[in-house]
C-alpha cells in the first residue's frame, strides 16, 4: 500500500500547479494525475455535474490505479464534491483545496484582500462559510472570473500563441479593474487570493497587471503539507529520496486534448510527452 500512487485530479491542467507542490513536499511518492479536460471547465457547470464527474474519476483511480490517497486539485470540485467523496470512500485519505483566505490574512498589511475564482467556487456554500468565518478579521473583495480558466487551458495550444496570452491579460485587467484599487495605501487591496488552481499559471501576467508589490496567494503548498501530514499519520508515507528520474514516477492522463496536456507538462513541470497518456474514454 505504501508503494501505491497518490491520485490527483482537476478539470484540466490547473491541478498541475498543485502537483508541483506535492512533488516538492513528497519527493519519494508516485503520482497519477487525471485531467478531465473533456469536461472542462468545471466552474461553469452545475454542482450535480461536477459531483458526478468527481465520483466517477475517484472510483476509476481507486479501481485501476489502486491509489492510497486522493487530492482534489480543483476548488470547484472540492466545493461541490468533497463531502460526497468522503462519504463514498471513508477509508481513503482525501484532501481538497480551498481559496487560501487564512494564509492571506497573515500577509496583508492593509487588511483588504481580493479573491478571484470561478463562479462555481465563489458561489458555493463551502466558500461562503469560509468567508463568513473570517470577515471580522479583514475586508474581502470577491470577483468571479468567467472564462479565465478556459483561456489558461487554451494557452497550451501552440497555435494560439500570442493571441491566447493577450486574451488572458485582457481578462485579468478587466476583472481586477472591477475589484477596486490595488496597492499598499489605506483601504487598498494588497493581497490577492488565487481561488482557482489554473490561475497559478497566469501569475506572471497577473503580477505585471497589478505590480510587483501585490502579494499573490495560492493553495498548492498548504495542500501538499496537509497531504504529507495525513500520509505520515496513516503510516503510508513512502520514505527515502526516491529515484533521480522523477519522470518515471508520474503518469498524466487526459480525456481531452492530449497535446495540450503534453505542452503544459513540459512547460510547467519539465516532463516529457511520454508521461502523458489518453485516459479511459468510458469514465
Amino acid at each position: 500500500m505504501i508503494e501505491s500512487p497518490i491520485g490527483v485530479f482537476d478539470s484540466g491542467i490547473g491541478g498541475l500547479s498543485v502537483l508541483q507542490s506535492l512533488q516538492l513536499a513528497l519527493p519519494a511518492e508516485h503520482f497519477v494525475y487525471w485531467a478531465d479536460s473533456g469536461h472542462a471547465p468545471y466552474g461553469e457547470k452545475s454542482d450535480l455535474f461536477v459531483r458526478q464527474r468527481s465520483l466517477a474519476i475517484a472510483d476509476h483511480l481507486i479501481r485501476h490505479h489502486h491509489i492510497k490517497a486522493l487530492v482534489v486539485a480543483c476548488n470547484t470540485a472540492t466545493a461541490a464534491a468533497i463531502h460526497a467523496l468522503r462519504q463514498q470512500h471513508p477509508h481513503l485519505i482525501i484532501v481538497g483545496v480551498e481559496p487560501a483566505l487564512k494564509p492571506a490574512l497573515k500577509i496583508s498589511q492593509t487588511g483588504h484582500i481580493g479573491v478571484i475564482g470561478t463562479r462555481g467556487t465563489l458561489g458555493s456554500e463551502k466558500f461562503h462559510h469560509l468567508l463568513s468565518s473570517l470577515q471580522s478579521h479583514a475586508r474581502f473583495t470577491v470577483q468571479a472570473c468567467k472564462g479565465l480558466a478556459l483561456a489558461i487551458e487554451q494557452s497550451t495550444d501552440t497555435a494560439a500563441g500570442n493571441q491566447a496570452s493577450q486574451r488572458i491579460t485582457q481578462l485579468l485587467e478587466s476583472y481586477t479593474g472591477e475589484m477596486g484599487q490595488f496597492g499598499q495605501g489605506p483601504g487598498q487591496i494588497d493581497t490577492l487570493v488565487l481561488g482557482c488552481t489554473h490561475y497559478v499559471f497566469a501569475q506572471n501576467e497577473l503580477q505585471h497587471v497589478l505590480g510587483p508589490k501585490i502579494h499573490l496567494v495560492s493553495t498548492g503548498e498548504p495542500v501538499a503539507r496537509q497531504t504529507r501530514r495525513l500520509l505520515e499519520a496513516a503510516s503510508l508515507l513512502r520514505e527515502g529520496p526516491g529515484p533521480r528520474a522523477l519522470t518515471a514516477r508520474i503518469s498524466l492522463l487526459s480525456n481531452g486534448d492530449l497535446i495540450g496536456l503534453q505542452a503544459a507538462a513540459t512547460r510547467w513541470l519539465g516532463l516529457p510527452h511520454s508521461n502523458c497518456h489518453r485516459a479511459d474514454p468510458h469514465v
